[in-house]
């Protein structure tokens, strides 16, 4: 068997499948004692700029837990560095900005981003679709909403007033940033799907912040351009996005083939609000997983009968594995996924 012809990828195209895939947003972290050995004393950003490292972390919950896809280690601002803005992922904060994006004038930092710029990517998914055989690899980038937050706002933000300041006041400036970022979002993503990986995530993180009208005008167009700026190249594109219930009609419309649903929305009534042509991946609530097994268990049961509404269903969680999570659990949870192959292979 090749990657194309992985259940990961069958799922994704909405194809018959033996049992229903599953992997695990942020499997690869904080929740595995192998990572936090391998990474102690190296920040976030120097990790994700050596290959080996690179490698080695996605590698761990492969085989920790036998997932049908691996997901790429990185993070979403790694393209932002490559191009030369000044920032830095601070433990416990997340990325931090030092000079914000607030005026054209500092539009001109965000210059386009060249395959030269992130070579320890390419290198790393060469590497890494040798040594993961027949399991695709899914890479990814964060949306250019959700950059342009931590650009604007100069870290995480809950209210995004900058950004939203900027959104409602200074269009012309809103549209020009989501210019430049939706044109190195699409280099990105080709730059990982040339160098080998078999998928496509777009993370949309804090676009639930932002009203259906108010997605339609500044945020949609440059999402959609995204997805058919990457439609030749044959790989399934999945969206995600937290908070994004609201939304999820609108997500169903932006070109991707997967649209991801967090733990707010169940995946029968997600399967109505995106509409036909699209699967579904998600979407277990990951504290859930803080809870005793049966719990667990039950819970996952129900994500599963709840997927067969959708014309095809990668299981996964609702948003990213916490760091508390135990790591057996994981393990016991892709094995009940994986069981379900006989229900899986029945509904569809």
């Amino acid at each position: 068997m090749t990657p194309a012809d992985s259940v990961f990828l069958r799922a994704c195209r909405r194809q018959p499948v033996e049992h229903t895939p599953v992997w695990f947003m942020r499997m690869a972290g904080r929740s595995l004692p192998e990572y936090r050995a391998l990474r102690e004393g190296t920040p976030m950003l120097t990790a994700c700029a050596t290959p080996d490292l690179i490698v080695e972390i996605t590698m761990q919950p492969v085989r920790r837990y036998g997932v049908d896809a691996a997901i790429f280690f990185s993070d979403i601002v790694v393209p932002l560095k490559a191009i030369g803005i000044d920032l830095d992922i601070k433990p416990g904060v997340g990325p931090v900005v030092e000079d914000p994006i607030r005026s054209a004038e500092a539009l001109r930092a965000l210059r386009p981003i060249e395959p030269g710029d992130v070579s320890y990517v390419t290198e790393a998914i060469e590497s890494l679709v040798k040594e993961l055989g027949d399991v695709p690899l899914i890479g990814f980038a964060g949306a250019p909403f959700t950059l342009a937050s931590y650009l604007i706002e100069g870290g995480p933000s809950k209210n995004h007033d900058h950004t939203k300041a900027m959104m409602y006041g200074r269009p012309d400036l809103w549209h020009g940033l989501m210019e430049r970022l939706t044109d190195i979002t699409i280099a990105y993503l080709r730059i990982q799907a040339e160098a080998g990986a078999s998928a496509l995530q777009l993370f949309d993180s804090w676009v639930g912040a932002v009203a259906p009208d108010d997605y339609r005008t500044f945020v949609q167009p440059y999402t959609s351009r995204i997805f058919a700026g990457l439609a030749d190249l044959g790989v399934p594109r999945i969206h995600f996005g937290v908070g994004t219930g609201e939304l999820l009609g609108q997500l169903g419309e932006v070109g991707a083939d997967v649209v991801g649903v967090d733990w707010r929305v169940p995946l029968d009534r997600a399967a109505q609000r995106v509409g036909p042509g699209k699967a579904l991946q998600g979407n277990l609530d990951p504290a859930v997983l803080l809870a005793p097994w049966e719990v667990v268990e039950t819970r996952a049961r129900d994500v599963l009968a709840r997927g067969r509404m959708a014309e095809g269903h990668v299981f996964n969680l609702g948003h990213g594995v916490l760091p508390s999570t135990d790591p057996d659990q994981l393990a016991r949870l892709t094995d009940l996924v994986h069981e379900s192959r006989v229900v899986a292979a029945e509904s569809r």
